[in-house]
């Protein structure tokens, strides 16, 4: 686990002691390497004494605390003449080599120009923070899969990857940090300059074949280069679609691939999965969990989510149940296929718009969620993964996928009729790629209701005599009450 926070006082206030307080805090059962950086300097130790001996007093400080070693922890540190960079996550295809990230000369314009630099020329999972005298700096990966978040109270703003550091340091109101976008802020408030967003898009005129041809091109590369680094890999597994077309293409890398797979038990999906997996020939790990196993992951899960959204709660669970697995049988990296939906219509609610005649609505609703699919999906399972050390990776989750995606025709994703399929152009990738006709025709099933949380969920709330959504709520305000200062 990796937790980072940046704090800068509005009244120009030492904060190096708040910092290292956020830090002393984090308990992840295991020994932490810490670092503090400031304007001046960075320091990198095993222990917060030697830190608080170290550092320099200052209105604005970054630490961050991880399981991991300095090596293997993603995390990079540049000292500049005026100011310090701090990276953290992972480049893919990249013109930029992390090492040389903020090859920067002096000046804030400079290093302004720098970061704009990284966000529009980079494909990666990433977060950014650069401190000057009273002032900091963020971005985040235009896709936003590296949890950001930004608050203030009347004392302090800070920035941290999950929003509980700032419930500690009495910040109430969290934001999530819009991807793709330049962030900066001193006493005076914030400043934000979008660099890398998604744009809405007219559809283009393509044929379905045309497009299958070019997403299969894009995909290849997304996993190419999400891949490349590792001799294995294992996949979040369903048996479905998206994460058979993720599998696949990972084999094709030439490395080794596993399959991961958790439901309850005597779920109908576990068949399936093993069906799939036989398809693809390809090795798949399999753990069955009773609903008093899915009662005893829910208040971690609450926890680690940081939210009390019942449907993201019941998703979570399976997530957490495959960081056990993936941690049992020693795996580093996940592979998984979100996003997919999202991009490629492959809700049941897409098509329910279509069938009104409300085909703009649809290209409306495609963009807003992929546009806040860092906040649907990417944050929840990024932080319980990332809890267990475990790098979760998604493919679909790239931005020249998405743009593809998002100026493709609506007849390439979907029919006006309720029993299409739904993402067209992705099961056309499929076949064309040679998998297997039943992977390639498997109906969309969402993954709280093929395992069958969601049912086992609305049972446990049902014992307690309360609904999901009240018993997901409770067990929130339980989390957050023991966290933010009285």
């Amino acid at each position: 686990m990796k937790v980072t926070v940046g704090i800068l006082s509005k009244e120009n206030k030492n904060v190096v002691g708040s910092v290292l307080d956020i830090l002393k805090s984090i308990d992840m059962g295991q020994p932490l390497h810490f670092g503090l950086m400031t304007p001046k300097q960075g320091n990198f130790n095993k222990t917060l004494a030697l830190l608080s001996k170290q550092s320099q007093e200052t209105s604005v400080a970054t630490g961050f605390a991880t399981t991991q070693s300095m090596t293997t922890s993603g995390y990079d540190f540049l000292q500049l003449e005026d100011s310090s960079v701090l990276f953290e996550g992972r480049l893919y295809a990249s013109a930029l080599k992390r090492a040389s990230i903020m090859r920067a000369n002096r000046g804030s314009k400079h290093c302004e120009a720098t970061l704009q630099t990284l966000l529009g020329e980079s494909e990666g999972d990433y977060a950014v923070w650069m401190l000057k005298d009273n002032e900091m700096g963020a971005i985040r990966d235009p896709m936003g899969m590296q949890p950001l978040y930004f608050g203030e109270n009347s004392d302090i703003v800070a920035y941290a990857t999950n929003q509980t550091t700032l419930w500690k340091l009495g910040i109430k109101e969290s934001k999530s940090f819009p991807p793709g976008t330049l962030g900066f802020v001193n006493k005076k408030g914030f400043r934000f300059r979008q660099v890398k967003i998604l744009s809405y898009t007219k559809p283009k005129q393509i044929t379905l074949e045309e497009a299958a041809q070019t997403l299969q091109a894009l995909l290849t590369e997304a996993v190419r280069c999400r891949v490349q680094d590792l001799k294995e890999v294992a996949v979040a597994f369903s048996g479905g679609l998206d994460c058979s077309i993720i599998a696949y293409l990972a084999a094709m890398q030439g490395i080794k691939v596993s399959l991961l797979h958790v439901s309850l038990e005597n779920q109908p999906e576990t068949e399936e999965a093993l069906k799939a997996a036989k398809a693809l020939d390809l090795p798949m790990y399999i753990q069955l969990f009773k609903e008093s196993d899915v009662e005893a992951a829910l208040p971690r899960v609450v926890e680690l989510i940081e939210e009390p959204d019942p449907i993201k709660a019941a998703i979570g669970v399976p997530f957490y149940w495959l960081a056990l697995q993936a941690t049992q049988a020693k795996f580093q990296t996940i592979l998984a296929g979100q996003g997919a939906d999202e991009m490629f219509a492959g809700y049941q609610r897409y098509v329910n718009q279509v069938c009104k005649d409300k085909v703009e609505a649809v290209y409306r609703t495609i963009y807003h969620d992929v546009c806040t699919l860092h906040e649907s999906n990417l944050e929840r399972d990024r932080k319980i993964m990332g809890y267990y050390d475990i790098e979760l990776r998604c493919p679909f989750v790239s931005h020249p996928i998405a743009q593809f995606a998002l100026g493709l025709p609506l007849e390439c994703k979907i029919e006006p009729n309720s029993d299409t399929l739904r993402k067209l152009v992705l099961r056309k990738t499929a076949k064309t790629l040679g998998m297997p006709e039943s992977i390639v025709n498997k109906p969309k099933k969402a993954i709280q209701y093929s395992t069958g949380i969601n049912n086992a969920v609305k049972q446990i709330a049902k014992e307690n005599a309360k609904s999901m959504g009240e018993y997901i709520k409770e067990l929130f305000e339980h989390q957050r009450a023991s966290i933010i200062p009285k």
